[in-house]
């Protein structure tokens, strides 16, 4: 297929054969449901397909369970090797990511290119490394009779759930842990947004994954992705969305006593202390707060500033949000393209709407005559600790600011959500910078930055955040199942412990 300079294609043509990836080939759903892709950036169609119904994810299922015991039983240096040659197929394939990802999200081309597609790569190099590289405690005689040794095995097929923010990121996430660790996956990517979980997919295939080992149903919550969870096949869930979702998920999971693995809602504080740099801190808060359009469960949302900076940083924040470029993705001057869909677009205008009779809109607060599903850069102050918009996940690019006075105050209103994703503090003092990192409750805190992630390092959350880890070697605790094995070494027949059972010393 023919792709232009920078990677586009006939989207209904590319997957003309459907929308389902299973056994190494695309296929029709059979739910009878249609279902269209929407360029949030213009509101036009991008791709019509038939979601998926239940017998799909019973293919699927079937497929990942046909290709566990071949996946499984190769060595990890094969697996490894495949892996390499993953990563060497989204190399090569880049441009045409990228632009497949900025189209059906809305994301700005320079973000997709620079950050999506290199960290999915990223993503995929480390894993294939990692798949030689399946730790466990080092084999010993701890009994002084036996020789124990600890093997890492596959959980089996895992059904995986991945939300529309990141689909591409997400679907590295939750495929590549699996596989490196010897297990076979289907994956549920959003159904707004599966281009590029398919595209993913395929390059698994392409690279000499096995059919079955990779597969992808896209459809709609109820009949796919609940069906995929509560399947009797599939060994373990990993679920990536909202902390009311996730209920739901985990209520399914455990009724068929799986592995759960929950990656879920975040509220992140910003802390800014009194000695910190302010130009850093502002220019930090404006990224982090903007990032895919706020659509990020780590992004920013809740800056507590210390007094003696609170209205300096204020005015930052404000001059530079007045300054975003809000406009086409794939302009190269864009700063913040649109918000998933009108739908999202109205729901985080509720909240800063609502929160005009409590608060003040600094700046932003409405969307541009345009056709896509825009919003402005917003800022409030004047909120009050409860409130909505400081305790909701909003998910829009919408900071909150409030003012603090004493250090353990800070830190204080920083843990004040239910959630516990990430969060980051602003400051000089290497003591302040240690307590904040101690005392903040999150999977992730960063010093003087906020954002950043890197494959060797692991993500996940804490309270309604979710559990479990995402990336790094950490991901293996939640894709494999420790083994203890323990030889007898003695060779004796009748051994003094069968004397506390049964007969005499």
């Amino acid at each position: 297929m023919a792709l232009s300079a920078h990677g586009a294609f006939d989207v209904q043509e590319r997957f003309a054969e459907g929308a389902q990836y299973v056994a190494g080939g695309l296929r029709p759903g059979t739910s009878g449901q249609d279902h269209t892709v929407v360029d949030p950036a213009t509101g036009e169609a991008v791709h019509r397909y038939v979601t998926a119904g239940t017998a799909d994810v019973d293919a699927a299922v079937a497929a990942a369970k046909a290709a566990l015991p071949g996946w499984a039983g190769a060595t990890p240096g094969a697996r490894s090797d495949a892996m390499h040659r993953f990563a060497a197929v989204l190399t090569e394939r880049a441009a045409e990511f990228a632009w497949a990802e900025s189209l059906q999200c809305g994301k700005p081309l320079r973000l997709t290119t620079e950050f999506d597609v290199p960290g999915t790569i990223d993503n995929t190099a480390f894993f294939a490394g990692a798949a030689r590289h399946l730790e466990g405690r080092a084999a010993g005689e701890y009994s002084g009779d036996h020789t124990s040794y600890v093997r890492r095995e596959p959980v089996g097929v895992v059904g995986s759930i991945a939300p529309w923010n990141y689909p591409l990121q997400m679907a590295a996430w939750k495929v590549l842990p699996a596989i490196a660790a010897g297990n076979t996956i289907v994956l549920k990517p959003a159904e707004l947004t599966p281009l590029t979980s398919l595209m993913f997919a395929q390059a698994a295939g392409e690279a000499g994954i096995p059919d079955g080992v990779v597969n992808i149903v896209t459809g709609a919550g109820r009949p796919a992705g609940e069906h995929l969870v509560g399947h009797p096949d599939v060994a373990m869930t990993s679920f990536t969305g909202s902390t009311a979702v996730g209920r739901r998920v985990a209520e399914i999971a455990t009724a068929t006593v799986k592995r759960l693995h929950l990656e879920l809602g975040g509220k992140a504080p910003f802390v800014v202390f009194d000695d910190a740099d302010l130009e850093a801190a502002v220019h930090g808060a404006v990224a982090g707060a903007l990032i895919n359009t706020g659509q990020d469960c780590t992004a920013a949302t809740r800056a507590y500033v210390q007094r003696p900076l609170y209205e300096a940083f204020v005015a930052g924040v404000a001059d530079l949000f007045a300054g975003i470029r809000v406009g086409d993705p794939f302009d190269a001057k864009t700063d913040l393209g649109p918000l998933i869909s009108h739908a999202q677009r109205d729901r985080v205008a509720g909240f800063v709407d609502r929160a005009r009779s409590y608060a003040t809109v600094v700046t932003g607060g409405e969307a541009p005559a345009a056709p896509g599903a825009f919003y402005r850069p917003t800022l409030v102050t004047g909120a009050a600790q409860d409130s909505e918009i400081v305790q909701s996940e909003i998910f829009g690019p919408v900071l909150v600011v409030l003012p603090f006075d004493s250090d353990d105050e800070g830190l204080d209103l920083a843990n004040d959500t239910p959630y516990g994703l990430a969060a980051s503090a602003w400051t000089r003092d290497v003591f302040r910078a240690g307590r904040a990192t101690r005392e903040i409750q999150a999977g992730c805190v960063w010093v003087n930055d906020h954002i950043p992630i890197i494959s060797e390092m692991p993500h996940g959350g804490a309270k309604a955040s979710g559990y479990g880890k995402d990336m790094s070697a950490y991901s293996f605790e939640e894709y494999t199942q420790v083994k203890h094995v323990m030889y007898d070494n003695t060779a004796v027949a009748r051994k003094e412990w069968h004397r506390t059972v049964f007969g005499d010393r």
